[in-house]
């Protein structure tokens, strides 16, 4: 039955798709946009693009020999794609950092495994861990709080919630940083972060930016066991031991994977569309983000296989570094500054294989009014939703664009389920439907090739007065100056 409803939903939409009278005119771009859309959704690669890299590789964290070997085959099914222009372009991170074991164990007043998982970028303990009373802290920014209790830290372990970070005014990437590195000079030996997920299950995350080493040892505990410790603590002392061992190196040169199918009539003028192949090593990052990756190679692949390119370039590129703080897709604008004046807009997907939805226009009004006849294109896939939006947590590889003026979209699917995986061990390839992956690809590539065959750009950029207003009006100036300021963009 569940063939057979999945059978009947692609005749459905290609039905829709294929005949360009649905659109109101016949025209060639449309027919195109129908070929392209058919070739994905009947007979595309997608899927399988996806299980190849999940499963063929793992996870991918930055600077890993998986995450080198990944690139590599990127660029191999780029060529086969038919697309000659395919590069490796390479940034450099300070630190490569692989985890190797974690554990805890509470000591006292109970005798009792704790589950930990290191943080990316985190340093080892010493090989025989570091033992000690935990600390809570409520306050974590408040600094003269933490001095005042200086004495209540030396030789402690600290542990912190969402509870900590709770503040009256916006959260600053400077001032965690500071807190860190002051708990570290006041004789903390360890950080603990109560994790959020039921059952224990622990995710992998980094509390750095850029590639830069954590100031001491900091693993997230599992939300019962934190808790656990929390209630204890009311009561007396609470004494445990934590062991982590990670593999940090020097600097280590990363591998963006950028192709690009050169345009026929204004091939100096540029879209780009673009996911990052890098993910965390407990799963494989299938939603975050094989299925974006897939998306990107396999609208490339369809747009390759058409007769004629596009009016404009497109640029297809595989990011390294996205969750180390967006570092490859950053990197990349900075080398291309001198293009950045002709880049068109910038196709973003990092939100998983849900179903597809649309677009979320980033902060650009008439960026939104010029998609919206365009986005009729997609009724049929049900990709024709616009909205307009910029969130701190939605922050991805758009973000470097954007900050430089460039138009940019994201996907939009639907992330229901996408937070039960996200960073977890569960981001595997069976967790990724079918279907979605294959619409949200047809609509990656449709959108791509109607904005490339426009006559005119899809939108004007943005100057600087609207970029600083459009971060204003959403809230999130305070927090990207502080990360401006601290070198991670620009």
């Amino acid at each position: 039955m569940a063939t057979y409803k999945y059978a009947l939903s692609t005749i459905i939409l290609l039905s829709i798709v294929i005949h360009p009278a649905t659109f109101g005119q016949e025209d060639s771009s449309q027919h195109q946009s129908a070929l392209i859309a058919g070739s994905i959704v009947v007979d595309g690669h997608s899927l399988e693009y996806l299980r190849e890299l999940t499963d063929g590789f793992g996870g991918r964290v930055s600077g890993s020999t998986a995450y080198q070997k990944a690139a590599q085959w990127a660029a191999s099914q780029f060529r086969a794609a038919g697309i000659s222009d395919v590069k490796l372009e390479p940034f450099t991170i300070p630190n490569g950092w692989a985890r190797v074991s974690a554990r805890a164990r509470m000591l006292a007043p109970l005798d009792r495994q704790l589950q930990i998982q290191s943080y990316g970028w985190a340093p080892s303990t010493p090989p025989e861990g570091v033992t000690g009373d935990v600390v809570y802290v409520p306050h974590l920014f408040a600094e003269g709080r933490i001095k005042d209790h200086a004495d209540k830290i030396k030789g402690k372990i600290i542990l912190i919630d969402n509870d900590s970070f709770s503040q009256d005014e916006p959260f600053k990437d400077s001032r965690y940083m500071a807190s860190k590195r002051l708990l570290k000079e006041l004789g903390a030996l360890a950080i603990l972060v109560r994790g959020s997920t039921e059952n224990n299950v622990t995710s992998s995350w980094d509390d750095t930016w850029g590639g830069m080493l954590e100031p001491l040892p900091i693993a997230e505990i599992g939300m019962e066991d934190g808790k656990l410790i929390q209630r204890l603590l009311e009561s007396g002392a609470v004494k445990v031991e934590v062991q982590c061992d990670n593999k940090v190196s020097g600097p280590v040169d990363v591998n963006n994977v950028v192709a690009e199918i050169r345009g026929t009539e204004k091939p100096d003028e540029w879209i780009l569309v673009g996911a990052h192949l890098d993910s965390w090593d407990q799963g494989t990052g299938a939603q975050d983000n094989g299925a974006g990756c897939a998306m990107v190679l396999e609208a490339a692949r369809a747009i390759a296989q058409l007769k004629h390119a596009p009016r404009r370039s497109i640029r297809f590129a595989l990011w390294g570094g996205e969750e180390q703080g967006m570092i490859g897709s950053s990197a990349y604008v900075r080398s291309h500054i001198s293009e950045m004046g002709n880049c068109i807009a910038v196709l973003n997907t990092s939100s998983g294989a849900g179903r597809p939805q649309g677009w979320t226009i980033r902060g650009n009004t008439e960026l939104t009014n010029a998609m919206a006849p365009l986005s009729q294109s997609l009724v049929g896939m049900g990709g024709d939703g616009l909205k307009e939006e910029v969130r701190f947590e939605d922050m991805s590889d758009w973000v470097s664009f954007f900050l430089n003026g460039v138009p940019a979209l994201d996907l939009w699917t639907d992330m229901t389920h996408y937070w039960e995986y996200h960073h977890r061990p569960s981001d595997t390839f069976d967790k990724v439907n079918p279907h979605n992956l294959a619409l949200g690809s047809a609509i990656v590539a449709v959108t791509a090739y109607r904005i490339a065959e426009q006559p005119q750009p899809i939108s004007p950029h943005l100057d600087q007065t609207a970029i600083d207003g459009v971060l204003k009006r959403s809230n999130v100036y305070e927090t990207i100056k502080d990360l401006i300021d601290e070198g991670v963009f620009k």
